[in-house]
């Protein structure tokens, strides 16, 4: 049995890693921000420093938690998503260097936003960062596990692309205009979109955890990016729609400011070299696979719900 202790546990990834781990017999504790009602929650708060007794004993520690990066970016918002962030990470990072009984382990979210806009550009773990708002804040994000490392702690830093999921995230945006026939590509739709199936994202985590040579950051991407052109058609082919309907630029601008720069029509094409050349079998490699599969859990879903309706 492993002790993990993980932050962010109710977000879309953390709710689809728990059960994971929880079905082969590890442990979990959570940490929360409120009251600890239960013995599996621990009371913490990402803005303070963290006292090291708190975190002694887990042989895992995963830190997932962050502010949302959707929305408009104002300063107060870019300044939210840096410091929840690189803050939390730093008083963490410390915490575990200074515990009693130290983890094996910590594992901390990272994003591809770390290489910023690079048209074609083939980016593995040794591509250089990029030059912008979000990667200087995924180095800062990096940089803040150091304590842990130099603390004899194998960390990796998981450098996240687009995650498709059922349960919500940027699929889950895109579904209803698709459906309806209001979808079409981003921009001119040639910057590479890099992508991952939840479930190979799951496997990829527990694959990190048991390889101990793998360590740093490690992309978590399909081996297979695809354009934002592709991925719409592919999109549309999977829901039966058609995708008439693109999306200028200069409208995402206006709507989101630099997230449109560096979110939505930002092009990385990301490829998981690390994962690849540590044997890692990915299910879903190709995005119509991955789509096809989700669509068809959706079906199931809508079906089961239309069978057994909520009382009211």
């Amino acid at each position: 049995m492993v002790r993990i202790l993980i932050s962010g546990a109710s977000g879309l990834i953390g709710s689809a890693l728990l059960p994971s781990f929880e079905a082969q017999g590890d442990e979990i504790v959570r940490f929360v921000r409120r009251r600890s009602q239960r013995a599996n929650e621990l009371q913490w708060d990402p803005t303070a420093p963290i006292a090291p007794a708190l975190v002694s004993g887990f042989d895992v520690v995963m830190h997932l938690s962050g502010e949302n990066i959707a929305g408009r970016w104002t300063e107060q918002k870019k300044r939210r998503i840096r410091d929840s962030r690189v803050f939390s990470t730093d008083f963490l990072a410390q915490a575990l260097a200074q515990a009693p009984i130290k983890p094996r382990m910590f594992i901390c979210a990272s994003a591809i936003g770390y290489y910023g806009n690079r048209g074609d550009e083939i980016l593995g773990e040794d591509a250089p960062s990029g030059e912008a708002f979000f990667p200087e804040v995924c180095r800062k994000w990096e940089a803040a596990t150091a304590p842990a490392a130099d603390a004899g702690i194998r960390v990796v830093n998981l450098r996240t692309g687009i995650v498709l999921s059922r349960h919500g995230g940027a699929l889950k945006q895109m579904l209803l205009p698709f459906k309806l026939g209001l979808g079409g590509r981003i921009g001119d739709g040639r910057q590479y979109w890099s992508w991952i199936h939840i479930a190979d994202f799951v496997s990829a985590v527990h694959h990190t955890v048991q390889n101990s040579g793998l360590s740093g950051p490690v992309n978590l991407t399909a081996p297979n990016p695809v354009s934002n052109a592709e991925f719409t058609r592919v999109l549309a082919d999977v829901v039966k729609r058609p995708a008439l309907l693109p999306v200028p630029a200069f409208i995402l601008r206006l709507i989101f400011g630099e997230l449109a720069n560096e979110g939505l029509l930002a092009s990385a094409r990301v490829v998981p070299k690390k994962l690849l050349n540590g044997g890692f079998e990915f299910k879903f490699r190709e995005l119509g696979a991955a789509l096809r599969h989700l669509s068809v859990q959706l079906c199931c879903v809508s079906a089961q719900n239309s069978q057994h309706p909520k009382k009211t």
